[in-house]
């Protein structure tokens, strides 16, 4: 099993004659060695048919005793098969720790069979043999070494590959597809109840410099975050849990992501992911230009309904609108900028003026003459909803 220094003639002697015997009593030692592995953990039985878990212990044992007299240049099948070994019992879902004990207690066996052997057959060897004990136990290092690092990258290629499938899966959910048992699969795969409250989260990840950078929260305040990737933004499905509402996911995103986002209504199962991202988008689009915020879908109803129909929007900004196309593109921003104020500032024009750095008067005039273009006036109604609408529609088509 290797050696920090060559080994004398006569050590090679004691090593091939024990070996030999050795060999012949690697069935029952097999015996032995499986009722012992049984008795100190039930997992082995559990996680291993048997007949297999009788027939790879045969086999390996068999290998390591081979290495034990085998020379330095000779193959070593011990290795080779304790990194099959290692592949095959993470694919089993034998933990690790016991693994290796069961290697390490094979070597225990082994050695205790060895120094009867030489007992037996030539006793004053046992002092030869007590010296290679240290080349002995350096090859058992090397198998346990040689298995834990196998079981581990196997273990961390299927982690890598369940991911996939769960990603994948989440990914299939997101863009409506209801193929049957799909919800199924990722409740699984993601330890999350079939049937529950989500929403969908939708967030404009921006990379200009002077932005604050994006932060993948993954739990806050007993929400559950799962983050997919797009091109140009970030998707999150967030598991609300049965207390938690769109007013603590909103608050938690304020805290870690900068906008902006939309925010979709809760929905009560996987299954509707595919919607609840689609209205997550629509909320992202009720966004402008220069927006930072993440807004809540439910709470921008009429301005969805603009974006969701461009056609109608277009429409609607050149009936509303029409007259103030035709003016310079300084003076149409002005009146519109104060028509947003005024509206941002519930109808007071004395705290729109301070928002504007205007006098109140200055506010009446401009909304006055808007009036006039409009041949709309903002104390009616029906006509607010449309300038309302409007202005909604026109900062938020491109172009």
């Amino acid at each position: 099993m290797g050696g920090r220094r060559a080994r004398t003639e006569r050590e090679w002697s004691v090593l091939v004659s024990a070996s030999e015997v050795l060999l012949e009593r690697v069935p029952r030692l097999t015996d032995q060695l499986i009722e012992e592995l049984v008795a100190h953990s039930p997992q082995f039985d559990l996680a291993v048919p048997r007949d297999e878990h009788w027939q790879q212990i045969n086999e390996a044992m068999r290998y390591g005793v081979e290495a034990l007299a085998a020379t330095r240049s000779a193959p070593r099948r011990d290795l080779q098969y304790a990194e099959r070994l290692g592949r095959r019992r993470a694919e089993q879902g034998l933990p690790l720790d016991l693994v290796l004990y069961a290697y390490r207690h094979a070597g225990y066996l082994i050695w205790d069979q060895l120094l009867e052997i030489v007992s037996e057959k030539d006793p004053d060897a046992l002092q030869v043999l007590v010296h290679l004990a240290s080349h002995m136990w350096e090859g058992v290092d090397r198998q346990a070494s040689t298995v834990a690092d196998a079981y581990r990258g196997t273990e961390q290629e299927m982690r890598r590959r369940s991911d996939e499938r769960v990603q994948a899966l989440l990914d299939a959910l997101l863009e409506g597809r209801t193929t049957p048992g799909l919800a199924a699969s990722a409740a699984a795969g993601l330890d999350l109840p079939e049937q529950g409250r989500y929403a969908v989260v939708v967030v404009r990840v921006e990379r200009a410099a002077g932005r604050e950078p994006f932060h993948r929260v993954a739990a806050s305040d007993g929400l559950r975050f799962f983050w997919r990737m797009r091109t140009d933004y970030e998707i999150a499905v967030v598991a609300l849990g049965a207390e938690a509402g769109l007013t603590e996911l909103a608050s938690a995103l304020h805290r870690w992501c900068p906008g902006p986002g939309g925010i979709s209504p809760v929905v009560p199962g996987l299954a509707d992911l595919g919607l609840a991202r689609r209205l997550a988008e629509t909320a992202l689009r009720t966004c402008g230009p220069d927006a930072d915020r993440i807004v809540r879908l439910d709470e921008r109803l009429p301005t969805a309904m603009v974006v969701s129909q461009p056609e109608l929007a277009a429409r609607l900004i050149a009936d509303v609108f029409g007259p103030l196309l035709d003016l310079d593109p300084t003076d149409r921003a002005v009146l519109l900028e104060t028509l947003d104020a005024w509206l941002e500032c519930g109808g007071s024009a004395g705290r729109a003026a301070t928002r504007l750095y205007c006098h109140r008067n200055t506010v009446f005039n401009r909304l006055r003459r808007l009036e006039q273009l409009t041949s709309r006036s903002l104390g009616r109604p029906r006509d607010l909803i449309e300038m309302t609408l409007a202005l909604d529609a026109f900062r938020l088509t491109p172009g």
